[in-house]
């Protein structure tokens, strides 16, 4: 036999989770997001091999119902990259658990997540990986736990490095100008 125990496992639980899948489509159609079946089988898919790639396990439902379910009203997810911007939030929501040592919860991280998504990333997905989400596991290994008291929430720019373009400087700047 070729296969091992853990691959038999997910495979068994796979029709589970598919129909559990596109019974969110029930809610993320009203932003205008549906998975087909083949969408919804290949993140699915995609997910056991994130899982493998950074050797980890999940057992029960696994994150990628709460992913879409924390994404699906994003502005800067559309029909046309929907699937495939669900599989890459997979696969960097199992590298930043690593990358984290498992010091968040998977709410943490995808409350964090969301929100450097939204507010630095604006939906840049390798901006996502390599800048904010990386910046923000050094200070998780270095110590850092004020995530703790907030969820997740309010600490997507608590280690930005990048000075922003704000309206206030804009307009400062126009007025300069003209």
């Amino acid at each position: 036999m070729d296969r091992n125990w853990l691959t038999l496992f997910q495979e068994q639980q796979g029709q589970n989770q598919l129909d559990h899948v596109l019974k969110l489509n029930q809610e993320t159609e009203k932003y205008g997001l549906v998975l087909t079946k083949d969408e919804a089988k290949l993140i699915l898919r995609e997910r056991g091999n994130a899982l493998a790639k950074e050797r980890r396990v999940e057992f029960g439902k696994g994150i990628t119902e709460k992913l879409i379910y924390e994404f699906c009203d994003s502005d800067f997810i559309c029909q046309d990259n929907y699937a495939d911007t669900i599989i890459r939030l997979q696969e960097i929501f199992y590298m930043y658990k690593n990358e984290m040592m498992d010091e968040l919860s998977d709410d943490e991280l995808l409350h964090l997540m969301r929100e450097q998504f939204e507010k630095i990333c604006f939906g840049d997905l390798d901006y996502l990986e390599g800048t904010c989400l990386n910046l923000f596991s050094q200070a998780v290994r270095a110590g850092y736990r004020g995530y703790k008291a907030s969820d997740g929430r309010g600490e997507a720019g608590r280690f930005d490095e990048t000075v922003r373009w704000d309206y206030g400087l804009y307009m400062e700047a126009l007025r300069e100008l003209f």
